[in-house]
């Protein structure tokens, strides 16, 4: 009798899984699409952005640091929402979008309309030890819908760090991912009226 008693007091008390971290951070994109836009043109004016590649270390929740050329640690007690770079393709869709009249699709929506392809590597975002810097770079590739033209282009912003810890890593990040995402825009939207 009282074992069925006790085994309900324990569900507040049981913990599944590691601690959870004491700050989740996420990407806040700088130029926003205003409510109401619409946008709306012929067949190929879209551009479709796909989410990036990314190496190992980046391919986590966690923030990492490049303590050296051929060492990697991980921030303590703070994590991303998601990804960087699920949450850094959510953030170029946003910005493009709300830099000029492009129609900006996700991959799910392609069939739509096949436009224009922005894939690419999500090559860096985490923060430099020695240098004290939050770096964000970024290999884009812009392909033509019938896939006969492409074009590459490397994009990197850095800003700096006052402490290498969760409360003062988010805000330097946020700013290079908006950086790059800036610089994106603005290629994509050149090759696309080019």
């Amino acid at each position: 009798m009282l074992l069925p008693a006790a085994a309900l007091t324990l569900p507040g008390c049981v913990s599944f899984g590691g601690k959870a971290p004491s700050m989740l951070l996420s990407l806040s994109a700088e130029q926003k699409v205003a409510p109401g836009t619409v946008r709306s043109g012929g067949s190929g004016v879209s551009v479709t952005v796909v989410e990036p590649e990314a190496p190992k270390k980046l391919d986590t929740v966690r923030i990492p640091v490049q303590v050296s050329p051929t060492s990697v640690a991980y921030i303590q007690k703070v994590q991303w929402v998601d990804t960087p770079r699920h949450l850094f393709r959510s953030l170029l869709s946003e910005t493009i979008s709300a830099s000029g009249t492009t129609i900006v699709l996700d991959p799910g929506q392609y069939s739509a309309d096949p436009g224009r392809r922005l894939l690419g590597e999500l090559v860096d975002f985490g923060v430099d030890a020695q240098s004290r810097m939050a770096i964000v770079t970024y290999d884009a590739t812009l392909a033509a819908p019938d896939g006969r033209s492409i074009s590459k282009k490397r994009f990197s912003a850095s800003v700096p760090v006052s402490n290498i810890e969760g409360g003062s890593v988010g805000g330097p990040l946020n700013q290079a991912a908006n950086k790059v995402a800036a610089e994106v825009a603005a290629w994509v939207t050149a090759g696309l009226n080019g």
